[in-house]
This record gives structure tokens, C-alpha cells and sequence, in this order.
């Protein structure tokens, strides 16, 4: 019966979900909501002809929102995390997802909707991450190496709270490497040996949230900063979207990706060759079960 039961899974990918979309809370002039889903995956092969490795992955991703609107004063706080783990084989397991993506933005109304803002943001990893498996393993990245931290102050046209578009032509960005070995390497950018780097530059970030069409909703923004003191041409650009699917009353589904490009950070393949900068790109795929609380 074993047998049998472990050949009916090997046919399977399963993907069970656990996807929370809560209602808008409004308190006074605060308004909160969030979403959540925890996705886990599963191949089993047992005595498969055509080969393969079995695999068990978990992948989980969030998102919070905490505004406050009152008059003409406007502040938005989001706070968006992912972190995901892969087995394959006989291989150990593996990171699949892994960033800390906080954003505070504070404007006050000038005119028809356009307000004068300030934006600061945050990003990193929870974890470690590596090239390479066995001896030939290599750290390349964890926790504040690298860490990004982005100011920017200018204008931005807010009509309502599920789009805004920035125009920041003062502002700055620190990359942060705390790691020795990866700082001696110059990893990210930084001078080797040096754990921090500033630029000062122009930053241009927008935001829409929006349905696309019933129970299908898109979440994305954009960000581009240029280096005013150095290659100004060579824009940074980070761009990322959520969709989220609610099929039926147990059924949802979420596609995530983000595409990267930061010209201070040099692709090195498996051979350890140098590529240059180069453009990065990464999706994640949910389908499984929902719940709301």
C-alpha cells in the first residue's frame, strides 16, 4: 500500500497555501491591512524511469500597510518580507527567497493632490546566501551584507492612497556590507575593504495597487536612481509585482517577481568569471488553499 500511495504523490507537485487578505482597519486618522501566504511544495519519485530528485520546498511572503492621513499631512509605512526554502536530493537545503523591504513616506499637500515628500527605505536579507555546494561553497551575501538604505526628498502626486509617484531630485543611497570576507572582496559595490558606500544622486519611485479585474489584484512599484556624481547614465532600477488570485472561496493563487538592475553589482558565474553588471530577475508561483483572519 506504501508503494502504491508514494507513486500517486510522485505524480504531484503540492501546493498548499495559507493566504490572508485582511479588511482595511481604520483607526481615527490610521488606516492597517495586510497579506500573508505560506506556500509548500512536494515531488516524490519512487522507482521513476525517467529520473529525477525528489524535492520538498516552503516558501512564505507578507506584506503590511500602516497609513495616517489626516488633513494634509500624509505618512505611508510598508513593510514587505519573503523568505524561502528549497531541497533538492541528495543537496542540502537551500534559501529560494529571502528580502526585508521597509518603506516610510511622509508628504504634506501643497496642491491638487501634489504633496512635498520624504522617503526613507530599507532593505536586506534574514539569511545567508551561497554559490556553489559542497567544498566549493562559497558565502556571498547575509543579514546587512548587503543593506540598502535610500533617502530621497522632492514631489510626489498622490490622488488616493493606491498610487503615488515621486519625483526626488535630491537624494541618497548607502550600501552597507558588515561581512569581512565579502568587504575585502569589494562585494556590492564597496571599496574593498570598506563596509560602506554613499552616492548621492536623483531618485524617481511609483506605486500602484490595483484590479485588474474581480479577485485578481496588483501590487507594484518601481524605483530609479541615478548616480549624479558618477555615470549618471547608468541608472539603478528595481522593479517589483505581486499578483494575488482568489479563485473561489478556498482557492487563491499569488505571482511574485522582481526585477533588479544595479550597476555597481558584478554577475560571477560558476567558473568564477567577472560579467559585469547585469540585469537579475527573480518569480515566485503560489496555488493552494486560502483562509482569511
Amino acid at each position: 500500500m506504501k508503494k502504491y500511495v508514494l507513486l500517486i504523490i510522485s505524480a504531484l507537485t503540492i501546493t498548499v497555501a495559507a493566504i490572508a487578505q485582511e479588511e482595511t482597519t481604520e483607526t481615527g486618522p490610521w488606516t492597517f491591512n495586510g497579506m500573508g501566504a505560506l506556500n509548500f511544495s512536494q515531488v516524490a519519485l519512487f522507482n521513476w524511469a525517467q529520473g529525477g530528485d525528489n524535492s520538498q520546498g516552503v516558501n512564505a511572503i507578507g506584506l503590511i500597510n500602516l497609513n495616517y492621513n489626516k488633513g494634509k499631512a500624509s505618512w505611508g509605512n510598508a513593510l514587505d518580507m519573503g523568505y524561502g526554502i528549497q531541497k533538492a536530493g541528495d543537496l542540502p537545503a537551500r534559501k529560494s527567497n529571502d528580502y526585508i523591504d521597509f518603506i516610510s513616506k511622509f508628504g504634506y499637500e501643497t496642491v491638487n493632490n501634489w504633496f512635498i515628500s520624504g522617503l526613507f527605505n530599507f532593505k536586506t536579507q534574514f539569511d545567508k546566501g551561497y554559490k556553489g555546494t559542497g567544498e566549493t561553497q562559497t558565502l556571498i551575501s547575509e543579514f546587512m551584507s548587503p543593506g540598502y538604505i535610500n533617502v530621497n526628498f522632492g514631489m510626489e502626486y498622490k490622488p488616493h492612497d493606491n498610487f503615488y509617484l515621486l519625483i526626488a531630485p535630491l537624494g541618497g543611497k548607502a550600501t552597507i556590507v558588515t561581512n569581512e570576507d565579502l568587504s575585502a572582496a569589494g562585494a556590492f559595490g564597496v571599496e574593498p575593504g570598506k563596509s560602506f558606500r554613499a552616492e548621492m544622486g536623483a531618485a524617481v519611485r511609483v506605486m500602484l495597487i490595483h484590479e485588474i479585474m474581480k479577485n485578481v489584484t496588483l501590487n507594484t512599484s518601481a524605483d530609479f536612481f541615478s548616480n549624479l556624481l558618477n555615470k549618471p547614465g547608468n541608472i539603478d532600477i528595481s522593479w517589483k509585482a505581486l499578483i494575488t488570485m482568489k479563485i473561489n472561496e478556498y482557492l487563491s493563487a499569488n505571482l511574485s517577481t522582481h526585477l533588479l538592475y544595479d550597476d555597481d553589482v558584478d554577475y560571477i558565474d560558476a567558473e568564477g568569471v567577472n560579467l559585469g553588471p547585469r540585469t537579475q530577475f527573480k518569480q515566485v508561483l503560489g496555488v493552494g488553499f486560502s483562509v482569511k483572519f
